[in-house]
């Protein structure tokens, strides 16, 4: 991969293409396109008794309490950490960029939590995943730090990377620096011009404390910063994991090639400091960072092929996709715990009668939707834009058939094409090219009543057997103009290749438990809610992906996940396997992001953050 323009806010919805029936990510152009960059994905859980799972308020977890935060809006909570008998959650701002900052909520009562204070973002900026308060004790600073990520919503006013603060007192927080991290290699660390950060975890070492950051932008995206002094951060290292230590790719199934860092955790174990990080395609990756300029590698996992919980429950044989989001080791340090997060539990894929190989494509909003084992399968047929004022697109032949038109991206939007096509008669569908100064895959937000998928243009390319032609460099260069949008040495009326589209369905994601050690780490098993696993629930009921994981600090079998839609849900490890033994989903829906435990009067609590309400606290009540 070059350099990461596709992820330009955030690697949330990394994995925008097979959206069928999800709400696709934001911003949206002119023509119906939508990027995957972060966004709103407008599953609101509460109040609506049509998009959620049945509540279940008794099975062995207690809510304790749960408090609707300051200026709460739909989707605005994301993370959330506990310290010293603080809660911090994060309020982003992808929903809407205001009220962006870090709620700060007393939870010493916490059957009675209060919210204290709220540290406001800079303009433009929001916290996200890296919600976190640590202690150290340096030369140069003694107290509690408080670490957020900044991602934008204002490219002109908003800070990347990290903000650092004392939370000491946390009713008194004090700025000790904003902005801290990468603008171009290793020197960085300068305020409001570093690259946006979708992550951060910071760790005492003795004299010496650091934070390691994800950096959204360049692929050297594992960045690490000396915060021994905390007012005056330096950056000490600047990662690509894949480059380093190319050991962690996994060469099969050939889907698994969006690799880059999306979350981290450090811990000290049996004296060194390991740090894993989730990899996404990569997996998760396991490093001893007791030098952390110079970090060397230690265990990695690889995602099992065929997708081994959906074989299980669902009987279904596909590929894994990946998606590797956030993991804790267990409290004893004998396994490790791992939550895939994706949001889009039905796939569409595309392959010729020439290339065999299945390139990953995306369904229009609101055209006839291919559902779980449906097909659509004909002759190409190029024709053009398919815009007014462009040569009208051509009749089907009048023999042979069926057959799928192909159109370019460009002029117009995806709604006029699609009529078009239809207007001509006798396609059974269409497939959308990408343009140049564009170029990879894309989402559609469109209306139609044939099948529409889009398709990455050099793929596009190959259709026609032009794959030759095809330059990337040219491609990524260019603009929206007739000629580059076109295929070249392509006529409208030109038939292709005989392509396939198949939909099907490969669920939400999941939990998978590792054996902890060094090279490839032994999996033990996996573990989903049957409602992520089940085909009928792929829409109409929130999210069901997993999406962070919590290690109790009592009991090393015991680890909690929030599950978006799917709730709050304990796990115990029993026999090297997966056991759920409690849940709660609330009345009207949960809608569950962070998750994190917290000791408070000699007892273990949860603390959840739900995205459309605030924070709430549990107690696990199960033996």
């Amino acid at each position: 991969m070059g350099k990461r323009t596709w992820l330009t806010v955030s690697l949330v919805l990394a994995l925008l293409v097979a959206a069928v029936g999800v709400a696709l990510a934001h911003p949206e152009h002119s023509d119906g396109a939508t990027d995957s960059e972060d966004g709103a994905r407008d599953l609101h859980q509460h109040g609506d008794a049509a998009g959620h799972l049945p509540a279940t308020k008794s099975d062995n977890v207690d809510l304790v309490s749960k408090l609707r935060l300051e200026n709460v809006v739909p989707e605005k909570i994301a993370d959330v950490g506990v310290h010293k008998g603080y809660a911090y959650l994060a309020a982003w701002g992808s929903v809407t960029c205001e009220d962006n900052g870090v709620h700060v909520v007393d939870v010493r009562n916490p059957a009675a939590p209060r919210e204290v204070n709220f540290v406001r973002s800079k303009v433009g900026s929001y916290p996200g995943e890296g919600i976190q308060t640590v202690s150290i004790t340096t030369p140069k600073f003694s107290g509690d730090i408080l670490v957020s990520n900044n991602e934008k919503c204002n490219e002109n006013t908003g800070y990347g990377g990290v903000n650092l603060y004392d939370v000491t007192s946390p009713t008194r927080v004090l700025p000790l620096f904003e902005g801290a991290g990468d603008t171009d290699g290793a020197n960085g660390v300068k305020r409001k011009s570093a690259n946006s950060t979708h992550s951060a975890f910071a760790w005492d070492a003795g004299d010496k404390a650091y934070v390691v950051i994800v950096d959204n932008v360049e692929t050297t995206d594992v960045d690490i910063l000396d915060i021994t002094d905390p007012r005056a951060p330096k950056q000490i290292a600047d990662l690509d994991l894949a480059q380093k230590f190319p050991q962690i790719l996994q060469s099969a199934p050939d889907n698994l090639n969006e690799v880059f860092h999306h979350d981290v955790v450090v811990k000290q174990i049996d004296g060194k400091q390991v740090m894993m990080v989730s990899y996404w395609d990569g997996g998760y990756v396991a490093l001893n960072v007791d030098d952390p300029a110079n970090p060397t590698y230690i265990a990695d996992t690889d995602f099992t092929n065929p997708d081994p919980e959906l074989l299980q429950q669902a009987g279904k044989t596909e590929r894994p996709e990946g998606n590797a989001h956030q993991s804790e080791f267990t409290l004893d340090n004998r396994y490790v715990l791992t939550s895939d997060e994706d949001f889009s539990p039905n796939g569409t894929e595309l392959f010729t009668d020439d290339n065999p190989t299945r390139v990953a494509v995306s369904q229009g909003s609101g055209t006839k939707q291919l559902m779980d084992g449906q097909t659509l399968a004909g002759t190409t047929v190029y024709v053009g834009r398919a815009c007014a004022g462009d040569d009208a697109v051509p009749a089907t032949p009048t023999s042979g058939g069926p057959y799928v038109a192909v159109a370019t991206r460009g002029l117009c939007a995806f709604t006029e094409k699609v009529a078009n096509v239809e207007r001509a008669g006798g396609y059974a569908g269409v497939v959308i090219v990408n343009r140049e100064g564009a170029c990879d895959g894309f989402g559609m937000s469109v209306t139609g009543n044939i099948p529409a998928v889009s398709l990455d243009r050099k793929n596009g390319f190959g259709l026609f057997d032009r794959e030759a032609a095809y330059d990337d460099a040219a491609c990524r260069a260019g603009t929206d103009t007739l000629e580059g949008s076109l295929i070249p040495g392509v006529n409208i009326g030109d038939r292709g290749d005989v392509v396939n589209v198949r939909a099907f369905f490969d669920s939400w994601g999941y939990v998978h438990l590792y054996k902890n050690g060094a090279g490839k780490l032994q999996e033990l098993d996996t573990y989903a809610i049957p409602e992520a696993m089940d085909p009928a629930k792929s829409t109409g009921f929130g999210d069901l992906s997993v999406h962070e994981v919590a290690a109790s600090e009592k009991d090393a079998n015991l680890a909690y996940f929030s599950y978006y839609s799917g709730g709050l849900r304990v796990v115990k490890i029993r026999n090297e396997e997966l056991a759920e033994v409690g849940r709660f989903i609330d009345e009207g829906g949960s809608n569950f992001w962070g998750v994190q435990v917290f000791g408070q009067g000699g007892k273990e609590y949860v603390a959840a953050s739900d995205r459309d309400f605030g924070l709430y606290i549990f107690e696990y009540t199960g033996q």
